[in-house]
């Protein structure tokens, strides 16, 4: 066995590393519709078009409560806030975020970093970032130095290049270790 990977019995029962930092990778895309609020990282934007989806359609919030889910080793975004729920009907996605890092916790995972991108020609996310990173640092219950949001376009290129939608990609760093619900 390599001295840098855990020891059967740092597993836990379903084989999942116990002790040590995890990363986790998420990712959300979502079309334009009208009709709808824009809301990403929590925040509120004006603009002309929202995001179509069951819940607010915050591609940013689904994207790292994807990856927090992941880093844990939990199911995905999809198996606990399920579109066929009506109690995620135009829901605020900071409450799904909320529910990912909660869950992560019971996991035995502390968050130790987000760093997030949002992938769209416009709006521009460089206005909302501070808002967003505070929104999402209190959802995630971490400092805001913890969390990290960019915007970058695809220069004409893709779906978002031709302003028919949003998506969001993001990394999360969390360390795990100790008790949780599953662990002796």
């Amino acid at each position: 066995m390599h001295p840098w990977r855990a020891s059967s019995s740092g597993d836990d029962r379903e084989g999942r590393s116990r002790l040590g930092f995890r990363t986790g990778i998420g990712f959300d895309a979502h079309r334009f519709a009208e009709g709808r609020r824009l809301v990403l990282g929590g925040v509120g934007i004006d603009h002309p078009l929202g995001l179509a989806g069951h819940s607010d359609a915050d591609v940013l919030c689904h994207a790292i409560a994807d990856a927090l889910l992941g880093a844990a080793g939990l199911e995905d975004i999809g198996h606990y806030f399920p579109d066929s729920d009506p109690r995620w009907q135009d829901a605020d996605s900071t409450l799904l975020l909320a529910e990912a890092a909660r869950l992560a916790g019971e996991a035995g995972c502390r968050v130790a970093n987000v760093d997030a991108v949002v992938v769209a020609e416009e709006p521009k996310i460089a206005p909302h970032r501070e808002a967003m990173r505070a929104r999402l640092a209190e959802a995630i219950g971490v400092p805001v130095s913890s969390v990290s949001v960019r915007g970058t376009t695809t220069e004409g290129m893709g779906f978002t290049g031709r302003g028919e939608g949003i998506a969001a990609m993001a990394v999360t760093l969390l360390e795990c270790g100790g008790a949780g619900p599953d662990k002796p």
